[in-house]
């Protein structure tokens, strides 16, 4: 099936049935397996027929009209809304926290036709620092707070603090943790040490739910990333991630190829639903419907929900209310009409 036609949209308000209010990654967890470094390693990547499928996605498939506006508020509802600067303020996040749970401004939603379905983000992102003010920002929403943790964006802090780090963000009320691996154990091939370090990290975690950020762009190459991904899957991460936002080369198609081809691979293995977020460079309407078509084709549709999907993205959710007001209006509107904060 292609993704010209949405399967549950025949006019923007039905985007989708009416969903459960965003949570933390899903019921059921991945409750990892033992590292199979035979496995592991009999992974290969050809970087060629990648490319060439994902050069696909964005010249081959395309949403237009109603189904578009469709798609795009399923994108808003799978967005981890982020904000990870050293200028951030408990007052923006505040306000950053208003806008994931009205993230389309109201003349729209009602023009829409969709107020029933309660449209909100998956979730705001945010250092460890402002996760009690997003917490209690986000009381009775159903929006879980995301904490970024263990020395992100490097991960190059002493292990006990990043441990530390992780126990501390969960106890302030963070349902999501975002944790960062040691490139230097992919770049060197140290798979056990990334799987005891993921799988630590995990039990940190407790009840909270673990994305590995695998910061792709500083891997190397591709086969690197599958080995990568199916380790951290194995080390029991809920979500595999593609990027921190910080590198040189973030979210491109030709990774996501591969990781959620890992995710494929680990479901049929072990039964288990593991999510996939792809962060960092995220910015137009069209790059998230790339991206949500990516994951209708290589996962299928139960990945087109914020219990396995989730975008990171902070200037994201302004080009996509200027695409709805486009198809309400049949004009483009300035940014300054659909601020963050």
């Amino acid at each position: 099936m292609t993704a010209t036609r949405h399967p549950t949209a025949t006019r923007p308000a039905a985007v989708a049935p009416a969903y459960p209010a965003p949570r933390p990654a899903g019921d059921e967890r991945n409750p990892g397996t033992s590292l199979d470094l035979d496995a592991v390693l009999a992974l290969r990547v050809n970087r060629s027929a990648v490319e060439r499928r994902a050069a696909t996605i964005p010249t081959r498939r395309t949403v237009k009209k109603e189904w578009q506006a469709a798609w795009l508020l399923r994108a808003i509802s799978c967005m981890d809304l982020t904000t990870l600067q050293g200028d951030d303020t408990p007052g923006n996040v505040v306000r950053l926290c208003a806008k994931a749970r009205s993230p389309v401004r109201a003349d729209l939603i009602d023009a829409l036709g969709v107020a029933q379905l309660d449209i909100t983000v998956g979730a705001v992102c945010v250092y460890h620092a402002l996760v009690p003010t997003a917490v209690k920002a986000l009381t009775g929403s159903g929006i879980p707070v995301a904490a970024v943790s263990t020395g992100f964006p490097a991960g190059l802090n002493p292990f006990s603090q990043r441990l530390e780090e992780v126990r501390a963000s969960v106890a302030a009320g963070a349902k999501e943790i975002d944790i960062v691996i040691t490139r230097a154990h992919v770049l060197t091939g140290h798979w056990e040490a990334l799987y005891d370090e993921i799988r630590a990290f995990r039990e940190a975690c407790g009840a909270a739910h673990m994305k590995a950020i695998l910061a792709t762009g500083e891997l190397a190459t591709l086969t690197n990333v599958a080995r990568a991904s199916m380790v951290a899957m194995m080390a029991g991460a809920d979500f595999i991630k593609t990027s921190t936002g910080k590198e040189p080369v973030n979210a491109v198609l030709p990774v996501g190829v591969v990781m959620t081809r890992m995710i494929r691979e680990y479901e049929g293995r072990t039964g288990a639903a593991v999510g996939f977020k792809p962060a960092g460079g995220i910015r137009t309407a069209k790059q998230a419907l790339d991206w949500l078509i990516l994951m209708k084709e290589e996962l299928g549709d139960r990945w087109l929900r914020p219990a396995l999907f989730r975008l990171g993205a902070s200037a994201l959710l302004t080009d996509i209310e200027r695409q709805l007001e486009h198809f309400v209006t049949g004009r483009y509107s300035a940014a300054y009409r659909h601020p963050m904060v």
